[in-house]
């Protein structure tokens, strides 16, 4: 009975222990990603803004969301830097690219009507 106790402290204090180090490992691979922008980075901010860095300084970063249109953000903001994927509608297959070719499916004007009026 004596050693129920402690046992009760140590399964409480396991998880969170784990919980910290996973939340300090994450904090600093935030850090490292927003030390590391660079002029020309596609990123993504916290607000879901999609830009590209045009300047930066040791706190702002200034994103271009449109031709001709540039903002200031906290580095704090962002929140991912975009990959290009240039293969996005291609998929590998045993190591070799293939295209995806969806079919189109067209329905009938009565199809439509009858599936928009269902109840």
């Amino acid at each position: 009975m004596d050693f129920l106790f402690p046992l009760l402290i140590l399964a409480l204090l396991v998880p969170m222990f784990f919980g910290i180090r996973k939340q300090k490992r994450e904090a600093e691979k935030v850090s490292t990603l927003q030390d590391s922008l660079k002029v020309g980075d596609r990123v993504i901010t916290t607000s879901g803004l999609y830009g590209t860095i045009v300047d930066t300084d040791e706190t702002t970063v200034d994103l271009e969301i449109a031709e001709e249109v540039v903002t200031t953000w906290l580095r704090q903001a962002i929140r991912e830097v975009r990959v290009d994927d240039t293969t996005a509608d291609e998929t590998t297959v045993d190591g070799a690219h293939e295209a995806i070719d969806a079919p189109v499916v067209e329905e009938a004007v009565e199809q439509t009507e009858t599936r928009l009026t269902k109840d």
